[in-house]
Protein backbone atom coordinates (compact mmCIF):
# COMPACT_ATOMS: atom_id res chain seq x y z
CA UNK A 1 0.00 0.00 0.00
CA UNK A 2 1.43 3.41 -0.87
CA UNK A 3 2.59 6.06 1.76
CA UNK A 4 -0.63 8.22 1.23
CA UNK A 5 -3.13 5.37 1.62
CA UNK A 6 -1.60 3.92 5.14
CA UNK A 7 -1.89 7.75 6.50
CA UNK A 8 -4.98 8.03 5.44
CA UNK A 9 -6.69 4.88 6.37
CA UNK A 10 -4.00 2.89 8.37
CA UNK A 11 -6.73 -0.17 8.85
CA UNK A 12 -7.27 -0.42 4.65
CA UNK A 13 -6.70 -2.98 2.72
CA UNK A 14 -4.80 -2.18 -0.73
CA UNK A 15 -6.79 -3.72 -3.60
CA UNK A 16 -5.60 -3.43 -7.45
CA UNK A 17 -8.25 -1.53 -9.27
CA UNK A 18 -10.43 -3.62 -11.48
CA UNK A 19 -10.37 -1.40 -13.90
CA UNK A 20 -6.44 -0.78 -14.60
CA UNK A 21 -5.96 -4.18 -15.00
CA UNK A 22 -8.56 -4.61 -17.87
CA UNK A 23 -7.48 -1.46 -19.52
CA UNK A 24 -4.16 -2.93 -19.79
CA UNK A 25 -5.24 -6.21 -20.75
CA UNK A 26 -7.40 -4.29 -23.37
CA UNK A 27 -4.57 -2.80 -24.91
CA UNK A 28 -2.33 -6.32 -25.16
CA UNK A 29 -5.85 -7.27 -26.81
CA UNK A 30 -5.94 -4.83 -29.23
CA UNK A 31 -1.85 -4.94 -30.13
CA UNK A 32 -2.87 -8.83 -30.81
CA UNK A 33 -5.51 -7.72 -33.05
CA UNK A 34 -3.43 -6.45 -35.38
CA UNK A 35 -1.15 -9.59 -36.12
CA UNK A 36 -1.74 -11.38 -39.17
CA UNK A 37 -1.35 -15.60 -38.78
CA UNK A 38 -3.07 -18.94 -37.73
CA UNK A 39 -0.71 -17.92 -34.52
CA UNK A 40 -3.35 -14.55 -33.60
CA UNK A 41 -6.10 -16.74 -32.51
CA UNK A 42 -4.05 -18.97 -30.30
CA UNK A 43 -2.53 -15.74 -28.34
CA UNK A 44 -5.39 -13.68 -28.31
CA UNK A 45 -6.78 -17.08 -26.18
CA UNK A 46 -3.72 -17.05 -23.93
CA UNK A 47 -4.83 -13.29 -23.09
CA UNK A 48 -8.02 -13.98 -22.45
CA UNK A 49 -7.25 -16.92 -20.29
CA UNK A 50 -4.95 -13.99 -18.05
CA UNK A 51 -7.98 -12.28 -17.69
CA UNK A 52 -9.71 -14.94 -16.93
CA UNK A 53 -7.47 -15.71 -13.72
CA UNK A 54 -6.69 -12.98 -12.81
CA UNK A 55 -10.69 -11.90 -12.27
CA UNK A 56 -10.23 -15.32 -10.22
CA UNK A 57 -7.18 -13.81 -8.03
CA UNK A 58 -5.48 -16.82 -9.57
CA UNK A 59 -2.03 -14.98 -9.83
CA UNK A 60 0.20 -17.57 -10.52
CA UNK A 61 -1.96 -19.34 -13.30
CA UNK A 62 -1.85 -15.58 -15.06
CA UNK A 63 1.56 -15.41 -14.23
CA UNK A 64 2.70 -19.12 -15.68
CA UNK A 65 -0.20 -18.47 -18.99
CA UNK A 66 1.64 -15.12 -19.47
CA UNK A 67 5.23 -16.36 -19.37
CA UNK A 68 4.01 -19.74 -21.80
CA UNK A 69 2.50 -16.25 -24.27
CA UNK A 70 6.25 -14.73 -24.09
CA UNK A 71 7.60 -17.74 -24.96
CA UNK A 72 5.39 -18.51 -27.85
CA UNK A 73 5.93 -15.20 -29.52
CA UNK A 74 10.13 -15.65 -28.75
CA UNK A 75 9.40 -18.78 -30.87
CA UNK A 76 7.45 -17.34 -33.86
CA UNK A 77 10.11 -13.98 -34.01
CA UNK A 78 12.74 -16.95 -34.19
CA UNK A 79 11.20 -18.45 -36.83
CA UNK A 80 10.76 -15.11 -38.70
CA UNK A 81 14.49 -14.92 -38.36
CA UNK A 82 15.10 -18.22 -39.59
CA UNK A 83 12.91 -17.68 -42.52
CA UNK A 84 14.67 -14.54 -43.14
CA UNK A 85 11.48 -12.01 -42.98
CA UNK A 86 11.78 -8.81 -41.85
CA UNK A 87 10.53 -8.35 -37.82
CA UNK A 88 7.88 -7.77 -37.17
CA UNK A 89 6.79 -4.52 -35.47
CA UNK A 90 3.43 -5.80 -33.83
CA UNK A 91 5.23 -8.81 -32.55
CA UNK A 92 8.10 -6.63 -31.14
CA UNK A 93 5.33 -4.28 -29.04
CA UNK A 94 3.50 -7.48 -27.89
CA UNK A 95 5.95 -9.17 -26.46
CA UNK A 96 7.51 -5.59 -24.68
CA UNK A 97 3.75 -5.22 -23.61
CA UNK A 98 3.58 -8.84 -22.41
CA UNK A 99 6.73 -8.56 -20.49
CA UNK A 100 5.89 -4.70 -18.42
CA UNK A 101 2.58 -6.47 -18.24
CA UNK A 102 4.08 -9.72 -16.23
CA UNK A 103 6.01 -7.13 -14.52
CA UNK A 104 3.20 -5.42 -13.03
CA UNK A 105 1.33 -8.32 -12.21
CA UNK A 106 4.31 -9.66 -10.08
CA UNK A 107 4.57 -6.32 -8.85
CA UNK A 108 1.09 -6.15 -7.47
CA UNK A 109 0.30 -9.93 -6.65
CA UNK A 110 -0.23 -9.04 -3.24
CA UNK A 111 -2.92 -6.75 -3.58
CA UNK A 112 -4.83 -9.07 -6.91
CA UNK A 113 -8.03 -10.52 -5.31
CA UNK A 114 -10.90 -12.91 -6.42
CA UNK A 115 -12.58 -9.64 -8.17
CA UNK A 116 -15.44 -11.92 -9.13
CA UNK A 117 -16.25 -13.15 -5.82
CA UNK A 118 -15.99 -9.41 -4.50
CA UNK A 119 -18.55 -8.91 -7.17
CA UNK A 120 -20.97 -10.90 -6.92
CA UNK A 121 -20.79 -10.20 -2.98
CA UNK A 122 -21.61 -6.61 -3.72
CA UNK A 123 -18.24 -5.42 -2.78
CA UNK A 124 -16.44 -2.77 -4.82
CA UNK A 125 -13.37 -3.71 -7.75
CA UNK A 126 -12.83 -0.93 -8.91
CA UNK A 127 -12.47 3.52 -8.21
CA UNK A 128 -12.73 4.81 -11.85
CA UNK A 129 -15.74 6.81 -11.31
CA UNK A 130 -14.54 8.12 -8.12
CA UNK A 131 -10.67 8.84 -9.73
CA UNK A 132 -13.32 10.04 -12.96
CA UNK A 133 -14.43 12.64 -10.71
CA UNK A 134 -11.82 14.26 -8.73
CA UNK A 135 -9.82 14.14 -12.11
CA UNK A 136 -12.79 16.34 -13.32
CA UNK A 137 -13.12 18.52 -10.55
CA UNK A 138 -9.97 19.89 -9.83
CA UNK A 139 -8.85 19.91 -13.61
CA UNK A 140 -11.92 22.60 -14.03
CA UNK A 141 -10.30 24.00 -10.60
CA UNK A 142 -6.90 24.88 -11.47
CA UNK A 143 -8.10 26.54 -15.17
CA UNK A 144 -7.09 29.87 -15.01
CA UNK A 145 -10.08 31.52 -16.86
CA UNK A 146 -11.80 29.94 -13.26
CA UNK A 147 -12.79 32.87 -10.88
CA UNK A 148 -11.93 30.93 -8.11
CA UNK A 149 -8.95 28.69 -8.65
CA UNK A 150 -7.34 26.21 -6.09
CA UNK A 151 -3.86 26.09 -4.62
CA UNK A 152 -2.48 22.27 -4.60
CA UNK A 153 -2.72 22.76 -0.53
CA UNK A 154 -6.15 23.37 -0.95
CA UNK A 155 -6.74 20.68 -3.40
CA UNK A 156 -5.23 18.46 -1.42
CA UNK A 157 -7.41 19.46 2.08
CA UNK A 158 -10.77 19.03 -0.40
CA UNK A 159 -9.22 15.02 -0.96
CA UNK A 160 -8.65 15.03 2.43
CA UNK A 161 -12.56 15.76 3.52
CA UNK A 162 -14.08 14.39 0.53
CA UNK A 163 -12.29 10.83 0.86
CA UNK A 164 -13.68 11.19 4.79
CA UNK A 165 -16.99 11.53 3.41
CA UNK A 166 -16.55 8.42 1.24
CA UNK A 167 -15.56 6.28 3.55
CA UNK A 168 -18.62 7.58 6.56
CA UNK A 169 -15.26 8.82 9.02
CA UNK A 170 -16.33 12.71 8.55
CA UNK A 171 -18.66 12.81 11.58
CA UNK A 172 -16.10 10.75 13.89
CA UNK A 173 -13.42 13.23 13.10
CA UNK A 174 -15.57 16.35 13.67
CA UNK A 175 -16.31 14.71 17.06
CA UNK A 176 -12.58 14.03 18.04
CA UNK A 177 -11.59 17.31 17.04
CA UNK A 178 -14.76 19.20 18.71
CA UNK A 179 -16.24 16.87 21.31
CA UNK A 180 -19.33 18.73 21.44
CA UNK A 181 -20.23 18.11 18.24
CA UNK A 182 -23.37 15.97 17.49
CA UNK A 183 -24.20 16.48 21.43
CA UNK A 184 -27.15 18.80 20.03
CA UNK A 185 -28.42 16.37 17.07
CA UNK A 186 -28.11 13.61 19.91
CA UNK A 187 -30.34 15.82 22.20
CA UNK A 188 -32.96 17.08 19.70
CA UNK A 189 -33.47 13.39 18.52
CA UNK A 190 -33.75 12.50 22.54
CA UNK A 191 -36.60 15.09 23.31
Amino acid sequence: MGVLGAFVHPRSEHILDWFHVAMRIEQLLQTTRRLHGPEKEELLKGIERVKWFLWHGNVMRADETLYELLEEIDGMREQDRQAGRPPSVVLRKLDRALDEFATYVDSNAGAIVNYGERYRCGERISTGFVESAVNQVIAKRFVKKQQMRWTPRGAHLLLQVRTQVLNDELHASFERWYPGFGAQDHALLAA
